[in-house]
């Protein structure tokens, strides 16, 4: 189900690009002859991540864009930041082993500024699918004082939409750079997380109490851990939020 909600959205997306650019008027020809932009945003490789993006020209000062981005499963990026927002030391030691790897396509929208499209400061709309893979080893300590671990393993699927403030520079030859300076975006959630292990009422209470201080602990995102003889889930399900940006630099053809 997963899989056909992305073909809809990015399907969707194609038809709404599709759409803008018959309807615009193409009196204008400074941006007629090469209206296509391809780039890869370099910048994602900080995030361990593989970034592209294609945007074309539908009017003098506007464009459609769609994104890809995509990261392997790995330890999380920058996890100092990580530890910073959880800021409780017992949860942070929890789940500092955890892996993600994540799929988003994002169309957009983009409203430029300046005398033309593709240069200069741009507004930009957009909205963003993203699915995410965890794997975390949630440590614990049992009743004889001993570390334990439930090892947790799902999807997470998220759909923000936010706006993007950038800004756009011709180089030479063909080539641009776009910065993405700041895209705020909002929106919800929904997954479940699993592990299976076999537990009696005992380590199931132990359990409970210390995922629940976890719940308790994590920002923005709502969860709801359960817990029983056969071992525990995590249930993702409300807000999500997330930042957009990035330094691409691309070929216009």
């Amino acid at each position: 189900m997963n899989r056909n909600f992305s073909r809809t959205l990015l399907t969707a997306s194609l038809v709404l690009i599709m759409g803008i650019v018959h309807g615009q008027d193409t009196t204008a020809t400074d941006w007629r002859s090469t209206p296509n932009l391809v780039k890869w945003n370099f910048g994602a490789l900080a995030f361990k991540s593989i970034s592209f993006q294609y945007e074309r020209a539908v009017g003098n000062k506007m464009s459609v864009a769609l994104g890809l981005k995509s990261m392997p499963k790995s330890g999380v990026p920058f996890k100092s930041l990580l530890e910073d927002a959880i800021d409780d030391d017992d949860t942070w030691n929890s789940i500092k082993d955890l892996k993600m790897g994540n799929f988003a396509i994002t169309p957009e929208v983009r409203f430029y500024l300046g005398e033309s499209v593709f240069k200069g400061f741009y507004i930009a709309p957009f909205a963003r699918y993203a699915k995410y893979d965890f794997t975390i080893p949630f440590a614990y300590t049992n009743i004889d004082g001993v570390e334990e671990r439930a090892n947790f393993d799902g999807n997470v699927n998220t759909f923000t939409g936010g706006v993007l403030v950038g800004a756009q520079f011709k180089l030479n030859k063909g080539f641009y750079l776009d910065w993405w300076i700041l895209g705020p975006n909002w929106g919800t959630s929904n997954g479940t997380l699993s592990a299976y292990k076999t537990l009696n009422p005992i380590e199931q209470e132990i359990l409970r109490t210390e995922l629940n201080n976890f719940a308790d602990d994590v920002p923005i995102v709502k969860l709801k851990p359960s817990v029983d003889g056969s071992g525990a889930k995590i249930k993702v399900d409300g807000p999500w939020g997330g930042l957009r940006s990035g330094l691409s630099i691309g070929y216009k053809f």
